[in-house]
């Protein structure tokens, strides 16, 4: 059973830690994403070095975000067909075993192996996230879902403090083949613990705000999109995922080409956006069980949209590494909460037995929005600028504002508590 104990603390029992299983599965994230920041900072050095072009690594990119788009009716199929945990366990140790040939990659021959290891990677990722997302309500009940989805989203920051350094100095002192053998480590310790969640019992305590109305076997990613509640989402997302896109290429270029930083900077700049998202990720944690999640979602994307318009324009003020430090540190907030917000709101806006579907559509959005923002700063930067494009972007992330004030409202509503 997976019941939620008795509250014995006002504060926790409002957590999605409160629930035994959600801390098996939590502690299992954890894990997994270490290793992925292992994998992500190590094998774009690694390409950059076999190919020594920027557009070489930007493909490596653009290959990771293909399985999403092109396996989605497959995974909507098998994460609403089989149990979740059995889905998420399988991609995990399918992802072990595709790190394997990093082991034999030594010079530029090899180049073709490392693009086949992302595709293979990213194919099995595709199945992970929305059965682990479909999987959250039936641990926690949605009344925990902003707490759980919070938490969930922490890990993604922590792994990126522990794994990010961790898989430099690895591929430092060894090679891709030593960072590939930790990350496998680290998959099969996260598969055995998710292994021993329990089996997810707990009936959802509120109806979905706008139930897809297809079983599991008819429709797919497509019907699900023809369900107004989720395609609003899915929009809201996958503009967002541009801006993600375009901010994924540009980040590097504004710092070391607009206020002028060095390597170290860049490094500095791109860690401390975690500060921010952790003690979002520690306090919705504790708290999220008691914030409505459009609110959520409706304060993260607008103050998104505010702190970026300042990061970019702060350039034409001051280029004092500190003052950006603190900027960075900060827009991590917004996003916990608006990502967590939107989450939430897809969980309760669909029935349990469709839920990895949804969140397939979810993802494809996701996929294609970053495709196109990669695309779009690849295509542009050079005739257009850096600081035009990242006007675009920030507009980008008004445009999501916008989107989630117009449409979000009408679609959803607190579930009772």
């Amino acid at each position: 059973m997976t019941s939620t104990p008795p509250a014995t603390r006002r504060g926790f029992a409002g957590s999605a830690m409160a629930v035994p299983a959600f801390r098996r599965l939590w502690l299992a994230g954890l894990v997994s994403d270490t290793g992925d920041w292992l994998m992500f900072i190590a094998l774009p050095l690694v390409v950059l070095r076999l190919t020594g072009s920027a557009v070489g690594t930007s493909f490596a990119f653009l290959l990771e975000l293909a399985p999403p788009v092109l396996l989605a009716p497959v995974v909507a199929r098998v994460t609403d067909r089989l149990p979740h945990r059995r889905v998420m366990v399988v991609a995990m140790l399918g992802q072990a075993l595709t790190l394997l040939p990093l082991l034999l990659v030594h010079d530029r021959s090899e180049l073709p192996l490392v693009y086949a290891v992302i595709v293979a990677q990213a194919s099995f990722g595709a199945f992970f996230l929305p059965a682990k997302n479909a999987l959250l309500p039936t641990l926690v009940g949605l009344d925990r879902a902003n707490s759980a989805n919070a938490l969930v989203g922490l890990n993604n920051d922590l792994g990126r403090i522990i794994g990010g350094p961790l898989g430099g100095v690895l591929l430092a002192v060894g090679s891709i083949g030593t960072v590939a053998l930790v990350d496998v480590a680290s998959y099969v310790v996260a598969a055995a613990l998710v292994l021993s969640v329990p089996h997810g019992r707990r009936v959802d305590p509120a109806p979905p705000a706008s139930p897809i109305p297809i079983g599991p076997d008819t429709g797919g990613v497509l019907r699900a999109l023809g369900d107004r509640a989720t395609r609003h989402l899915v929009l809201v997302s996958t503009v967002a995922s541009i801006a993600q896109g375009l901010f994924l290429v540009l980040f590097v270029f504004f710092v070391t080409d607009v206020i002028r930083g060095d390597a170290a900077d860049v490094g500095l700049l791109r860690g401390v956006q975690a500060i921010g998202a952790i003690g979002a990720g520690l306090a919705l944690g504790v708290l999220g069980a008691r914030i409505d999640a459009l609110r959520l979602a409706l304060i993260g994307a607008s103050t998104f949209t505010v702190i970026t318009v300042l990061v970019w324009n702060a350039s034409f003020v001051t280029h004092a590494v500190p003052v950006y430090a603190v900027l960075f540190a900060t827009i991590g907030v917004p996003a916990v909460f608006m990502g967590a917000g939107l989450t939430s709101l897809l969980q309760q806006a669909v029935d349990g037995a469709v839920r990895g579907t949804a969140f397939a559509a979810l993802g494809l959005g996701q996929a294609v929005g970053q495709a196109i923002g990669i695309t779009v700063a690849g295509l542009l930067q050079e005739p257009l600028g850096i600081l035009p494009l990242l006007e675009v972007q920030a507009a980008a992330y008004a445009i999501t504002a916008v989107l989630a004030f117009v449409l979000l409202p009408r679609r959803f509503r607190s579930p009772p508590g």
